[in-house]
């Protein structure tokens, strides 16, 4: 999802895990998605600053990002979504891949 130097990191900017449950994310205010070609489901983020391709699991936690849904309450889908998939590294994942995007002004809360 998110990597800085081939090691996610482990902690969220904002606070810890679990007070970040409750946050509300959501697309910052300049911050466009548009798709990748005429048929492709990989889309595009243009910020201020720049242009992110996103893809797969990234992709989905953005268009979950809609400030209604907390952290935990896009964890929650994405746990129901990757049944085998761990909770506890799907929270860290999330959290570490939205610590990314807020930093870089693509989302708020």
């Amino acid at each position: 999802m998110c990597s800085r130097g081939g090691r996610l990191r482990a902690h969220f900017a904002f606070g810890s895990p679990e007070r970040a449950s409750s946050f509300r994310f959501q697309p910052a205010p300049l911050c466009r998605g548009l798709p990748v070609g005429s048929q492709s489901e990989e889309r595009v983020v243009l910020f201020p600053e720049g242009m992110i391709r996103v893809q797969g699991t990234g992709q989905k936690i953005l268009e979950l990002c809609d400030g209604q849904r907390t952290v935990q309450e896009i964890v929650t889908v994405l746990s129901a979504t990757y049944s085998g998939a761990d909770p506890t590294k799907i929270r860290e994942d999330v959290g570490n891949f939205l610590d990314a995007l807020q930093q870089k002004r693509i989302v708020d809360y």
